[in-house]
Order: C-alpha cells, then structure tokens, then sequence
C-alpha cells in the first residue's frame, strides 16, 4: 500500500511538471509594441491581442496572425502613355499601415492589400495621364500623387487600412531621345533667359551712365556760374577798395593787370601747357588794356554810369605769336 501511493505520488508531480513547462507556456501570449496578434478558436475569430501579455485557451485558441500596425512603404513603377503619345514611366511610393482599431477587417478583408494598393496605383496613374501632355505631366506631378493619394484612401478606408501618403518622385520617358530633346528644348529657353536677362543689364547700366553724365554736366554748369558769379563779385569788391584807397581814376586797369598775370601763371603752372598767342611786347599788353577797359566803359554807359575820362587809344605793333 505505502508503495503504491509513492507511485501515484510521482505520477502527480509528473503531471504538474508537465503543466507547468509544456500547458503553462501555451496559455500566454506575448505582443510586441506596435503589433497585434489576430486570436483564433478553432478557426473562427476570438479577439485582436493587444501589446503586452494576455491569456487565451492552450490547444483550444491559437494565434492567426501577427499584424504590423508600423508605417509600410510600397514602391510602384508604372509606365503610361500621355495625351500627346509619350510613353513615360512614374515611380509612385505608397506609405500605408494597418489602423489600430480595425486590425479584424485588415486581416480578414484583403489576402494581399500591397496588390491592391498596386492596382489602383496603375488604374489612377494611367486614367489621368491620358488626359495630358508630357509638359503638363511635369507641371502636375503633385495634382497626380494627390488623385492617387483620394482615391487610394476611398478605397482601402473600407478594408482597415490608411494611406499616410503618396509620392510621385519622377517622371521620365522611356524613349531617350526625348529626354534628349527636353534637355535641348531647356538649354535653349535658360541660354535666351540668360541673353535678355544680359540685355537688360547693359540697358540699365546705358541708362545710368547717361543719367550720371547729364548730372554730371548740370553740376559742371553749376559749378561754373557759380565760380563766374564769385569772380564777378570779387572784382566788384576789389574795385571798391581801390575807390576807397584813392585811386579813382580808371581803377579798371590796376584790375585787368592783375588777372593778366594770374592767368599767365595759371597756364604755366598747369601739367598740360597748350599753344597760346599772347602780346610779345609792352605796347601789346597796353593794347589788352585798353580794349578791356573800353569794354567795361561800355558796360557802364548803357547802365547810366557816369563815363571815366577815356585815354587816348595807342597804336599797338603787330602780334607775334608766343609759344609756351
């Protein structure tokens, strides 16, 4: 008797070792983050496994399948033909997931939703390329990913899936020759872009440089009436003091002296000295004099002023010329 229940002892431990290394492990079922686990029994669907630890029934419940809720991309290439018979090829990059509270339709919906994705791509892409030109392709890259991405969205919405986002990241033609023409027909838009882009600048600069001459010469114009203006008042003032220092009689000629000689000083101080004809003698200088003065009386009569005592006119000898 006491043997026979050592026995029946053993067989208990047995048993429960057996649950416990064998049973036990395959009543729990570990999720990682970021994925479900579709839960089965006996085939027909029991539940979505959420991330962490959880229960289910061993030998009764098993796990289905194991879904990514992870954002996935799918890389489609499609060669269409355009409106003006260009056959071009246009990668298309799909970025879709699983939605997390619709992970049963996901799985249950669709045995293969890249195909799918995969068809719709290619019924959009080519659905609107027959409606444009090559140019208008490449103007409506974007108005083509975002057709895609609406229609992709109406469509798989239903099945448990989102679409994140669609890029169309090329447009090339098969043929290529005509990406060798595009590139010529570019060459030749940038090299005229360049040469008026080069002909406004040198109108531009044309334009002020004539604007910086003409204010230039209106400076010029100033300067030099302003330079008159100061002369005129300076001899204006020189004669006075010479009035008020007691020479009056013909002042004038004390006056046109002096600027004789600072004029002769001028032309021989400058760096560029020019051919001048200028009196060789005293009587010549004289002769300056007089026609100076003569002028300035001239003035002064038709002004109304009284009229300085003329002196007689001397004959001056003839001029030679004087170079310097």
């Amino acid at each position: 008797m006491p043997e026979l229940l050592i026995i029946f002892g053993s067989f208990v431990f047995v048993v429960i070792v057996i649950l416990l290394f064998v049973i036990l492990p395959l009543s729990f079922v570990v999720t990682k983050q970021a994925t479900n686990k579709i839960i089965e029994r006996f085939g027909k669907f029991v539940r979505v496994a959420q991330p962490g630890l959880s229960m289910k029934i061993p030998f009764i419940d098993s796990v289905a399948a194991t879904i990514d809720l992870r954002l996935q991309q799918l890389n489609v290439l499609v060669e269409s033909k355009t409106k003006d018979n260009v056959f071009v090829n246009i990668p298309v990059a799909v970025q879709f997931r699983p939605l997390p509270d619709r992970v049963r339709e996901a799985y249950y919906s669709l045995s293969a939703p890249e195909e799918q994705i995969r068809a719709y791509v290619f019924d959009t892409i080519r659905t609107t390329l027959a409606d444009l030109s090559l140019d208008e392709a490449y103007s409506n890259k974007d108005a083509i990913a975002n057709d895609i991405e609406a229609r992709l969205q109406r469509q798989m919405a239903q099945y448990g899936y989102q679409i994140q986002n669609t890029l169309v990241t090329d447009i090339s033609p098969t043929d290529p020759r005509v990406r060798e023409s595009m590139n010529r027909i570019n060459a030749a838009q940038r090299e005229r872009e360049a040469a008026s882009a080069e002909g406004e600048a040198v109108k531009i600069r044309a334009i002020k440089s004539a604007e910086a001459e003409a204010e230039t010469k209106r400076l010029q114009g100033v300067g030099v009436a302003s330079q008159r203006k100061a002369i005129v008042e300076g001899l204006a003032e020189q004669y006075q003091v010479l009035r008020a220092i007691g020479i009056d009689e013909s002042p004038e000629q004390l006056l046109m002296m002096t600027q004789y000689f600072d004029t002769l000083r001028d032309i021989g101080t400058q760096s560029r000295s020019n051919t001048i004809f200028v009196p060789s003698n005293a009587g010549g200088l004289a002769s300056s004099q007089d026609e100076i003065r003569n002028t300035l009386l001239a003035i002064h009569a038709q002004e109304g002023a009284p009229l300085a005592p003329q002196q007689p006119q001397r004959q001056h000898p003839q001029q030679q010329p004087q170079q310097r």
